[in-house]
């Protein structure tokens, strides 16, 4: 009978390194106090343990470096386009595949084109670029996540499933014409990184087909979400992840995708439908303003290292690792007593300031603070999701805060090491242990789209 062991390895061993630069807690706070108080504005040299995104910030195989160096650089046509076309059919069924610089320029065309003002588009819920797309062309973007995914503390298995009797209600309430189509986020960003249940999407793909309205899935972490799939979806343990990937895929009409993150590329995403009148007029929108539909703002290097990307996403080996690796920070900050998403996410660990900080009010923006403070305190770079990002402004003046204040911890993909992440887990614990000192923030300056990214804040 084999041996097992309890310890999960990494499937890869390291061949190249980058040295990251130890910044003392005062050249921290100048920096802090240059940036106006975001992460964004920090130097990356400044940070020594990044985990603003996993968006473009993981480690490529040699399989993919090598498919770089075979990358063709033809204006049309270019081999490497055929090779990353046939990759993203096999899994995702769809007939129509148009390649895209990154996840939002993909959202970007497809609402220029599907969307009138006065529309509504349903969601789990829109993460921030999904959702800046979506207002940009005059429709409402509506989150409509079951209750246990705006509960931080609740440990439903698929936080991020649709609330399938609200899709209902809304198509009724504001009438199928307005409803153009229907989105799912697998997983759920905004939520905590929260998987989607197959059984779920099946009936929003019941849904939708009743009233004739395609589903769309912004699939940036598809793969993630199959093996959740695979690992709490009761009758799937015996499935491969690609195999029940490919069934999300073939229960949807089109996706949305940012290869930056389970396409294990640093650049790249796509456009996939069935629609063949919708593709006509996205690839007429990419030539506009993206390039020739067999590039669309990539080079030909790209589109090899995405296709290579899309088949290693799926290998079991990786996805344990993967997941595993998100919960081992994700006890160690539990151990702790911090308040976090409850059960571990794909790709992040989502602390909950709200919880931990209830003496700073929302308006004073507490996931914000505590991301500085993390920063401040060890060089670790996360990012708010909370107010600052998500803060809706009121009729009458003020502003309605965000359901949840979240600071996520978003882990690169083949990056950190179990030493990176016990450190993380130190900083968190530490700054956690006087929470009652940390004070709140106000905005000094911001534009009045996409606030989070840009904006300046002063502390209180």
């Amino acid at each position: 009978m084999p041996l097992r062991f309890r310890t999960i390895i990494e499937p890869f061993r390291i061949k190249s390194v980058e040295p990251i630069r130890f910044s003392t807690q005062e050249e921290r706070e100048r920096a802090l106090l240059a940036a106006g108080y975001n992460l964004f504005n920090l130097r990356a040299e400044d940070v020594i343990v990044d985990l603003l995104t996993d968006s473009g910030t993981g480690a490529m195989s040699a399989e993919q470096w090598a498919g770089m160096m075979r990358g063709d650089e033809s204006y049309a046509g270019s081999r490497s386009f055929f090779r990353f076309d046939e990759v993203v059919r096999e899994l995702t069924g769809f007939r129509h595949v148009i390649p895209t610089h990154q996840g939002r320029a993909a959202e970007r065309i497809l609402f220029a084109e599907a969307l009138r003002p006065g529309d509504v588009v349903p969601n789990n819920t829109h993460f921030d670029t999904t959702r800046a797309n979506v207002e940009h062309d005059g429709a409402e973007a509506l989150d409509i996540v079951i209750a246990e995914g705006r509960e931080p503390a609740s440990e439903h298995p698929f936080k991020g499933n649709v609330d399938v009797a609200r899709l209902e209600e809304t198509i009724a309430r504001v009438g199928r014409d307005r409803v153009p189509l229907v989105m799912v986020t697998v997983t759920n960003n905004s939520g905590g990184g929260q998987p989607v249940s197959l059984a779920n999407l099946r009936e929003v793909h019941a849904a939708c087909e009743r009233h004739g309205i395609s589903l769309l899935l912004d699939a940036c972490r598809f793969a993630e979400n199959a093996w959740f799939i695979k690992r709490r979806e009761p009758g799937q343990a015996h499935r491969p992840a690609r195999d029940i990937a490919r069934e999300m895929f073939r229960l949807a009409d089109g996706a949305t995708f940012s290869a930056k993150k389970d396409g294990l590329s640093n650049i790249g995403g796509f456009l996939a439908m069935n629609d063949d009148d919708l593709a006509r007029r996205c690839r007429n929108n990419l030539i506009l303003t993206e390039g020739f539909p067999t590039y669309g703002g990539l080079a030909g290097y790209d589109l090899e290292a995405i296709a290579q990307g899309l088949i290693e996403v799926t290998d079991e080996d990786y996805l344990q690792y993967r997941a595993r690796s998100v919960e081992y920070l994700w006890e160690k900050v539990d151990r702790a007593g911090v308040p976090l998403v409850r059960p571990p996410g794909g790709h992040a660990v989502y602390l909950d300031a709200k919880g931990l900080l209830p003496h700073i009010p929302p308006r004073e923006f507490p996931a914000q603070s505590l991301s500085v403070e993390l920063y401040r305190a060890g060089g670790v770079r996360s990012v708010e999701i909370g107010s600052v990002m998500f803060g809706k402004p009121r009729p009458g003046g003020g502003e309605e805060p965000a359901a949840m204040e979240l600071v996520r911890l978003a882990i690169p993909r083949r990056v950190y090491t179990q030493s990176h992440i016990d450190y993380v887990a130190e900083v968190v614990a530490a700054v956690a242990d006087r929470a009652r000192e940390l004070r709140g923030y106000r905005i000094a300056d911001a534009p009045a789209e996409l606030r989070h990214f840009t904006a300046r804040f002063e502390p209180l």
